[in-house]
């Protein structure tokens, strides 16, 4: 019996440390990324506002060239949704909105995830002129994760895995606009 009370003592301890975990761990995160493409900020902004381009420099479009796309509306407007459907669990099923353009500044993204999990976050582009001919991108990533799941976060790496695709798919963006 005593035995037993240890046992189920354990148990409960085991259950109870991501409840207690979650408590102290931020709900929300981001991941920024940034690169400096050669070309001025019109042609960069003009390039990236189009989400049917990012086929050509997004990771995650890249990962599973089969993939489902359906398209609904103006591209490069407000409004605009991409949707994707993927067997590839690492790219899933999906859609991405846009929410914001800010002409030559900044573009804001809806993110909603909905294979192999369920999510929305958000996402945005910015641009910066650097020196009239070039152009700093910085690609960002808002997201949120409840409680008591936000203590997954101390074992992922977000940075690591999200940031490691940002960087990938600014340097094709780069090479591509670079390139032409």
């Amino acid at each position: 019996m005593k035995v037993l009370k240890i046992i189920l003592a354990i148990v409960l301890i085991l259950i109870s440390i991501p409840f207690i975990v979650g408590m102290f761990i931020d709900e929300d995160y981001t991941v920024v990324k940034e690169v400096t493409i050669e070309k001025p900020i019109e042609e960069v902004f003009d390039y990236v506002k189009l989400l049917k381009n990012q086929e050509y420099f997004s990771s995650w479009a890249l990962k599973d060239p089969t993939m489902k796309k359906s398209f609904n509306g103006v591209d490069g407007e407000v409004g605009f949704v991409s949707a994707w459907d993927s067997k590839d669990p690492n790219v899933g099923v999906g859609e991405q909105e846009i929410l914001a353009i800010e002409q030559g500044k900044r573009i804001d993204y809806a993110l909603r995830f909905k294979e192999p999990f369920e999510a929305s976050d958000k996402a945005y582009i910015e641009f910066d002129e650097v020196n009239g001919d070039k152009t700093k991108v910085t690609w960002g990533f808002e997201g949120h994760m409840d409680y008591p799941m936000n203590s997954m976060l101390l074992m992922m790496d977000m940075e690591e895995m999200v940031g490691k695709d940002f960087s990938e798919g600014l340097q094709k963006l780069k090479s591509i606009l670079e390139n032409n």
